[in-house]
């Protein structure tokens, strides 16, 4: 992949295939991400979509085996998270105040329960950068975990149960479909929803 981000001496800017593939899928990635937000929260394209092809990298090349993924981490989680969370809060109470900080009190609300939400928003709005560095380390290194103790498993029953074995591979064999398919979801969720934030 990062090869072919190098440029190749061609009086053509898209030379090949593999090249067409890759800005069709960039240019996909970002017109999905930057589809909520308004016209000013379009400069965060660029970092958002390096986070997105930087995390699905990461995910699918750690689906490899003999290979380790710093994403099952959840101190390089949280060192994604918590500084873009950061920057998203702080650019809303920039930009506009009022607004920001009518999100902690829902409209219509009775005042002896006014508080209590404040509070309640408060705390949902700090746990924020927790739980998406969670979910993603959770995700993945369950997913991990679910494939290491199958594939065990399955090559301990080979020689008694044959059969079973088999069944066994099967079954790690859709598995590891899955977590393709998390790899690729869970890089997807942690970045839409750095840009809901953004928006909000």
């Amino acid at each position: 992949f990062p090869a072919l981000l190098f440029p190749s001496p061609n009086n053509r800017w898209i030379n090949n295939r593999l090249s067409t593939i890759q800005t069709w899928l960039l240019h996909l990635i970002t017109k999905q991400l930057m589809v909520p937000l308004n016209k000013n929260g379009h400069k965060w394209a660029m970092m958002f979509t390096s986070l997105m092809i930087m995390l699905l990298t990461i995910n699918l090349l750690g689906l490899l085996p003999y290979t380790f993924t710093p994403t099952t981490q959840l101190s390089m989680n949280m060192a994604l998270a918590f500084p873009l969370w950061l920057a998203t809060l702080l650019t809303g109470l920039r930009n506009q105040p009022s607004a920001s900080l009518a999100h902690l009190l829902p409209e219509g609300t009775p005042t002896p329960l006014i508080p209590a939400l404040i509070l309640i928003e408060t705390t949902s709005l700090l746990i924020r950068p927790l739980a998406l560095g969670v979910r993603l380390t959770a995700n993945l290194t369950a997913g991990h975990l679910l494939i290491q103790l199958i594939s065990t498993a399955s090559i301990a029953l080979m020689p008694t149960l044959p059969a079973v074995s088999i069944l066994t591979m099967i079954i790690l064999l859709l598995l590891t479909i899955l977590e393709v398919a998390v790899a690729m979801i869970q890089a997807y969720v942690f970045v839409l929803l750095l840009s809901l934030y953004l928006q909000e």
